[in-house]
């Protein structure tokens, strides 16, 4: 039954994904029309566990509508029109940028009808955005089918019409009052008080208290107009996002401004190892101590490393300490919202590290670039490892290792384990990456974390994973350990690179590593239950120190060989 069901979901994500790209060409669909219908059917059969009771007519998903509008604007469910844009210079204007709460994307609010979307990182953001659009209508359809009595005239409920005097704020509640109204909201809604109640406090806060009610209110509402009509929704996709999506525009910008960075510091020309991940883990461990005047100890300090992730001003002071010890950072303008950070290693004093004991003393550089999305690895990492000219010469990157350290989803264990794969699997394909990782198991070895080591699936968005399909990776001869969405595009770029078109050289020595930051099989534990906070600090720190190891011990090896 799984495995029939695993089909089922393989298919359903395959056409789900045909019909987006699909009305992305098209240019415009109405979720409320034959195509949105389709789409949302194609969801509601692969019913993903972070989307908990999305099928359920009855019962609203609210850990899921977190999830969600943490992605989104804020103020989208009052908007009937979404506008998926490039950067058409929308900040040039007077328009201020809302950007969402977990996804760095501008967006602007156009008028009280209509919301634009920047979409600057490729197909994969624009499949995660529909996806969750898409998540939000069923929702909000539901909220109308509960809150309004279906008949011509569409007569609100009597909860309905309490909550909508919430909203208006045109009478002050006491405690007592909003109590009963929230009693209302739940029995509208198919929770219970006490989840109610949760999900309130939660939504809100002190500036904006009652976001549940007016979340609630605005998506029945906007329903119920295109509904009847009135006012219908719609999603577009302009003409520009259209022209740039797939050729590198961003990418190609981002790259070259990395490797002008790089001849300007005459750094060009040295071994040069790559990582993806964080901003703060590499600058931590090599800059924190002397930064924050603490003498190394036998043992990695990994309550220091959380102290500097949970405040600020330990934070600012190891950032001006690296930027005054020659680390250069580029703060990214070009789209692509990666940041970058370069250390040269000659520069770089590792005495008082946890790496003193590696006595490197080579001239290695190493850049440190934030997490790509999805599709976005391939165009960024394809364009950095390309040639590029200065000044009338052609440099080929003197490229010794990439590293790629990032949060997945995990299928056996827990939050907070590490995960070493030994290939990447395409989701809805057969196409597959091995490679040899110079991480292994025994160098996770450790009391508190498990480390689990097979194939990886790199999916097409983690927001469409059920329970059958995960089963199915996991307990047949697949048997993956854990699911990503960046891993199978940075090694299809680094194998075209390194062994077809040959724009670096083929020895390098590639490392992958992930922390568990969910486990979508596990109820209570997938992406809409929350973030890792200090859980994640750990394996973060030791997947660091594994790479730096790595990377330093190649170097030394280097420097004794010209010796």
């Amino acid at each position: 039954m799984t495995n029939s069901r695993a089909r089922e979901t393989t298919e359903a994500i395959e056409r789900l994904y045909i019909s987006m790209r699909h009305l992305f060409y098209r240019g415009f669909f109405k979720p409320s029309g034959v195509s949105g219908e389709s789409i949302r059917s194609l969801l509601k059969t692969i019913n993903p566990e972070i989307y908990g009771t999305m099928s359920v007519p009855s019962k609203l998903e609210l850990d899921g509508l977190m999830y969600v509008l943490d992605r989104l604007p804020e103020g989208i469910e009052e908007c009937a029109f979404i506008h998926l844009t490039s950067d058409e210079g929308f900040d040039k204007g007077s328009f201020d940028p809302i950007v969402p709460k977990k996804r760095r994307r501008n967006c602007y609010r156009i008028d009280e009808h209509q919301m634009n979307i920047e979409v600057l990182l490729g197909r994969s953001e624009i499949y995660d955005i529909l996806t969750h659009l898409t998540f939000l209508f069923i929702e909000a359809d539901k909220i109308r089918n509960l809150a309004f009595i279906q008949d011509e005239n569409w007569k609100p409920t009597r909860a309905f019409k309490i909550i909508e005097e919430v909203v208006k704020g045109e009478k002050k509640f006491s405690r007592r009052e909003k109590e009963v109204a929230l009693i209302h909201l739940s029995s509208l809604i198919g929770r219970t008080f006490d989840e109610t109640l949760n999900a309130y406090n939660t939504f809100g806060d002190d500036g904006n208290p009652d976001r549940l009610f007016k979340i609630i209110y605005h998506l029945g509402k906007v329903s119920l107009e295109d509904a009847k009509q009135s006012r219908e929704r719609e999603i577009y996709f302009s003409a520009i996002l259209k022209e740039r999506v797939g050729h590198h525009y961003f990418g190609e910008k981002w790259a070259n401004k990395v490797k002008e960075v790089l001849f300007e510091n005459d750094l060009h020309m040295r071994p040069l190892h790559i990582i993806s991940a964080n901003m703060h883990s590499v600058k931590n461990m090599l800059y924190g101590n002397d930064a924050l005047k603490k003498k190394d100890t036998k043992d990695v300090d990994y309550k220091l490393y959380g102290d500097i992730s949970d405040k600020k001003d330990l934070r600012d002071k190891v950032s001006k300490y690296a930027l005054e010890e020659g680390m250069i950072y580029i703060n990214d303008k070009s789209g692509s919202n990666i940041d970058v950070q370069i250390i040269d290693l000659s520069k770089t004093s590792l005495k008082n590290t946890p790496l003193s004991h590696l006595k490197y003393d080579g001239d290695d550089v190493i850049m440190v670039f934030d997490y790509a999305f999805g599709e976005q690895a391939f165009e960024v990492m394809d364009e950095l490892l390309r040639p590029f000219e200065q000044k009338g010469e052609v440099y080929m990157m003197k490229v010794k290792s990439v590293s790629i350290m990032g949060k997945a989803g995990i299928l056996e264990g827990g939050k907070g384990d590490i995960m070493i794969p030994t290939s990447h699997i395409f989701e809805g394909t057969a196409d597959n990456y091995p490679f040899e990782n110079a991480l292994k198991l025994e160098d996770f070895k450790d009391d508190e974390l498990k480390a689990f080591e097979g194939p990886m699936i790199t999916v097409l968005g983690t927001s469409l994973q059920n329970r059958d399909i995960l089963q199915y990776f996991m307990n047949t001869s697949w048997k993956a350990i854990g699911l990503e969405m960046e891993g199978a595009h940075y090694q299809k770029a680094i194998q075209v690179a390194s062994k077809i078109r040959h724009h670096i050289a083929p020895d390098l020595f590639v490392s992958y590593a992930y922390y568990a930051s969910d486990n979508p099989l596990e109820t209570g534990a997938t992406l809409s239950s929350g973030g890792l906070g200090l859980t994640g600090v750990k394996p973060t720190y030791m997947i660091t120190l594994r790479i730096l190891e790595k990377i330093l011990q190649n170097g030394k090896k280097e420097v004794s060989a010209k010796k």
